[in-house]
């Protein structure tokens, strides 16, 4: 009987599980997991709702969703899409619906509906909770003994297949210490941003769509923008955060944010201020916004302007300070703001490790890895879970076309 070692008891690594029990009832599942029980992440994910996919409506290229990884999903999505997904969980119960913000959820709107789902489906494995595993070993290359794979063992007990779906690298990296891998340094992502700015979070709870960059960079995100009391949250942010991961860690997370307040280039803008100016000429600018009243005095105060001046008035330096403040409007960052519900990391096991088809080892056959162990991380809005679907399928597939069941 062949042995299996799943790392990992997340969503990479259950539903790898799933796949292995489903199409090869007599192999030998284990489920190591440090933790008292397992998917506690996947519970709490989407607010407890599960934001288990997207549509991938408006992603021009998977780079745009996977800043780190976009070679492997390429190939991982062929596999395993996001329409395959959908179609998992609906076979077994789990009907899903997809919401306006291109999100897919359970129709329940409750995570333990996916959690539930996943345990019945990897049914005959054992599963071990609060069972850490401090060290995987195995034999590279040349040196696989015929009877054994790969020589693989975890904590001592030899297996025949090892898939790594330890999540994010926030515990460290010691299980992988006796083996020769490119680690790349992890670093938070999908966070917010604390500006301490109280002219800008005294309007804490209003909810734009704009576009907020970082000047001199090229990284940028458009989406909803939340203004929290300790600086800006919301899915442009979150975005913003994942794409800028390792410059803003470089950086200590001091550094300028610019928020386009319009999400409209500058010329644009100038020509509805123009607009608005000849249609109103005698009223004041405060009476006549052009986003909500609290955020335009606000801006208006920032351009410089008396909140009682006229729109005859305004004259063309005016015009441009009030451009300026509504696309250019700049603040610093003092470091990341509280939210992390939905804490990801970028890095983790170098993707020059493997092969990009597979996700096995290119050193230690029968070794895979799949998930966020892995150097591959996405924006906000269902991505990271379809990687954790789509990667821990292949490492499933890959598994049991090696010993010829598929």
């Amino acid at each position: 009987m062949k042995t299996v070692a799943i790392i990992g008891a997340g969503a990479a690594g259950c539903f790898c599980a799933a796949e292995l029990r489903r199409c090869a009832p007599d192999l030998s599942v284990t489920v190591f997991e440090a933790s008292s029980r397992p998917m506690a992440k996947l519970a709490i994910t989407g607010g407890g709702r599960c934001n288990l996919t997207n549509d991938f409506e408006g992603i021009r290229s998977l780079s745009d969703a996977y800043p780190r990884g976009e070679r492997v999903m390429k190939r991982a999505l062929k596999a395993f899409s996001n329409e395959d997904t959908i179609r998992w969980f609906t076979e077994r119960g789990v009907p899903c619906t997809l919401q306006e913000d291109h999100c897919w959820f359970p129709c329940s709107q409750d995570a333990m509906d996916i959690v539930r789902c996943l345990l019945r489906a990897m049914d005959g494995a054992d599963i071990r909770v609060g069972t850490p595993v401090k060290e995987i070993t195995g034999q590279a290359g040349n040196d696989v003994t015929p009877d054994v794979i790969g020589g693989l063992k975890v904590n001592g007990d030899s297996f025949d297949y090892v898939v790594v779906t330890t999540g994010g690298m926030s515990r460290g990296t010691s299980m992988f210490e006796g083996l020769d891998l490119e680690i790349v340094p992890p670093v938070p992502s999908l966070f917010t941003l604390n500006i301490p700015d109280k002219s800008l979070t005294t309007l804490m709870g209003l909810v734009v769509d704009a576009s907020i960059s970082i000047p001199g960079t090229a990284f940028k995100a458009s989406g909803p923008l939340l203004i929290t009391d300790w600086g800006v949250s919301g899915p442009a942010t979150l975005k913003l955060s994942s794409y800028a991961a390792r410059y803003l860690a470089e950086h200590q997370y001091k550094a300028t944010v610019a928020i386009n307040w319009l999400d409209r280039n500058e010329n644009e803008v100038r020509e509805m201020l123009r607009e608005s100016a000849l249609e109103n000429p005698q009223k004041q600018i405060s009476n006549t916004p052009l986003l909500q009243q609290r955020l335009w005095e606000h801006l208006i105060s920032k351009a410089g302007l008396r909140p009682d001046i006229r729109w005859a008035e305004l004259g063309s330096k005016g015009l441009n300070r009030l451009t300026a403040a509504l696309t250019q409007d700049s603040y610093p960052v003092s470091g990341k703001g509280k939210f992390k519900e939905e804490f990801v990391t970028a890095g983790g096991i170098g993707l020059s490790n493997i092969d990009l088809s597979t996700l096995e080892s290119k050193k230690y056959p029968g070794l895979f890895f799949a998930g966020e162990v892995l150097d591959i991380d996405a924006i906000t809005g269902g991505f990271n879970l379809q990687a954790a679907w789509s990667t821990g399928y292949v490492c499933a597939r890959s598994i049991l076309k090696s010993f010829s069941y598929i």
